[in-house]
């Protein structure tokens, strides 16, 4: 669906988030109404969008007072004839830019056939269920409305209570085919009447690997995979699941920093096919025809492909694809990890590099770390690295949940590939990796900007950690495998 002409509506716009979406918007032939407290950054932004293609027009705003959201609603109206799109960059606390726009005949402003829904409140779900038309959060998306997908994921509650019920009510009882995994031991503790909602609309929704007397010897490979597949045309993947900490923008602990991809292409083709691989060997049903695998013309300039492990298809292909990437490198290797529990042969590969006067750079978690025992088991084999001079950083406001490589800025690795044993050897995994200079540059560009929320962590550090930690190592070390 082409954006030009769209009346869209972005709150927050002066933020960096915010101004980002105008820019874009603009950029491809929308009118948007740009609102913010304060209009100094808008309206620089305004005189450089001068002589874009689509219209701005800025507008002083506070979209948590209800008049100021109404004023804002008819100063759109009033420029452009109506409103087609609302990205509220507010936060999810905030309503009245939603519940104003309903008041004021939400049904009749909102007509836009848009891919996507995002919003955050269920009277918002329900005004925007009858219009058809759509309320986009940047920062705090919590339920997807897609035409039609194929979704992999773990999830949680809370996040999870909003999608299944996005799915059921505005998926399933449309008549469109919705086939969902998730995995047996990672969805455990999850509501069963969450999934019960999700089978009664008509979505298909199978458990990978079950617990049964005849797969024991199977129990402990899991997949990882995170996949969103829209229509056989639309990708995604990242480290992003369904569950509340992935609710915010990383402004808080309780808000993890994540990165998540969309990507279009024939490479879709290969994400359809990584989902077929857990479906077929779930339910033994192949899913094919131009349904999911429609014909798909190349789109834009960026050569990528999307990598792929499992037990059953070559558990050490993951491994081997980043023990090649280490050893490719000539000059830089960027590596954000969420759970970092290398094994002998990557530790050996990355000195390697340092001896090649490779500059090494991994950024972890911190303080605010979900699983003790990886930190742990991680941190007993650091001294290492730094020893051979690789340079350790620990992020500092939250859960670090990303999963990034980069070699030499020309290659990048995103996906849900932890760099432990259990993502290396035993879970099924998915990696987009991109072969492109301008993107790596890119990425590089956001490493170094958590890079600088980040704390160094020094080999005298290492040496000098208490007794009690060291035994605590020990004591994990057994157990790596399996984190």
């Amino acid at each position: 669906m082409s954006v030009a002409g769209h009346r869209i509506i972005v709150t927050g716009a002066s933020s960096g988030l915010g101004a980002s979406a105008v820019r874009h918007l603009v950029g491809l032939g929308a009118h948007v109404l740009g609102a913010a407290r304060r209009l100094d950054r808008l309206e620089h932004l305004a005189a450089d969008l001068a002589g874009a293609p689509g219209r701005i027009v800025v507008h002083r705003a506070d979209v948590t007072v209800d008049a100021d959201a109404r004023a804002m609603a008819a100063a759109a109206v009033e420029a452009f004839g109506g409103i087609d799109v609302v990205v509220n960059n507010a936060g999810s606390e905030v309503q009245a830019p939603i519940d104003v726009l309903a008041e004021s005949d939400l049904e009749g402003m909102l007509r836009a056939n848009v891919m996507s829904v995002f919003l955050c409140t269920r009277a918002a779900l329900a005004e925007l269920r009858r219009s058809r038309g759509a309320v986009i959060n940047l920062g705090s998306t919590v339920v997807a409305r897609p035409p039609r997908g194929r979704f992999g994921y773990v999830a949680s509650k809370g996040a999870v209570e909003a999608m299944s019920r996005a799915l059921a009510l505005d998926l399933g009882r449309d008549g469109i085919r919705v086939n969902v995994i998730i995995d047996w031991a990672g969805s455990i503790k999850m509501d069963q009447a969450m999934l019960d909602q999700l089978t009664e609309a008509g979505v298909k929704l199978e458990r990978y690997r079950p617990l049964r007397w005849y797969n024991l010897g199977r129990m402990n490979n899991r997949t990882h995979r995170k996949l969103l597949v829209v229509d056989g045309r639309v990708g995604f993947t990242g480290g992003v699941g369904i569950a509340d900490q992935w609710l915010g923008t990383a402004q808080d602990p309780e808000h993890w920093r994540d990165m998540h991809f969309r990507i279009e292409g024939p490479v879709v083709a290969q994400f359809q096919a990584a989902f077929n691989d857990n479906w077929v060997r779930t339910t033994g049903e192949v899913l094919n025809g131009a349904e999911y695998f429609p014909q798909l013309k190349p789109l834009g300039d960026l050569d990528a492909h999307l990598f792929i492990s499992s037990q059953a298809g070559g558990s050490d292909s993951m491994h081997l694809m980043y023990l090649m990437s280490i050893a490719a490198a000539a000059r830089t290797l960027d590596l954000a990890a969420s759970y970092f529990v290398p094994d002998a042969l990557i530790n050996k590969a990355l000195v390697a590099a340092r001896h090649r006067e490779v500059r090494v750079r991994i950024l972890l978690p911190g303080e605010h770390m979900d699983l003790a025992t990886v930190q742990l088991a991680s941190r007993e084999n650091w001294g290492e690295l730094l020893k051979a001079g690789v340079e350790i950083y620990q992020y500092r406001p939250t859960m670090l949940h990303t999963k990034l490589l980069i070699v030499d800025r020309e290659m990048v690795s995103v996906g849900s590939t932890n760099f432990d044993i259990r993502s290396f050897r035993l879970n099924d995994e998915a990696s987009l990796n991109v072969y492109d200079r301008a993107f790596a540059e890119r990425m590089t560009a956001v490493f170094e900007r958590d890079l600088r929320q980040a704390s160094a962590y020094s080999y005298q550090a290492w040496s000098g950690r208490p007794w009690t930690e060291r035994f605590l190592e020990k004591f994990v070390l057994p157990l790596k495998s399996q984190l």
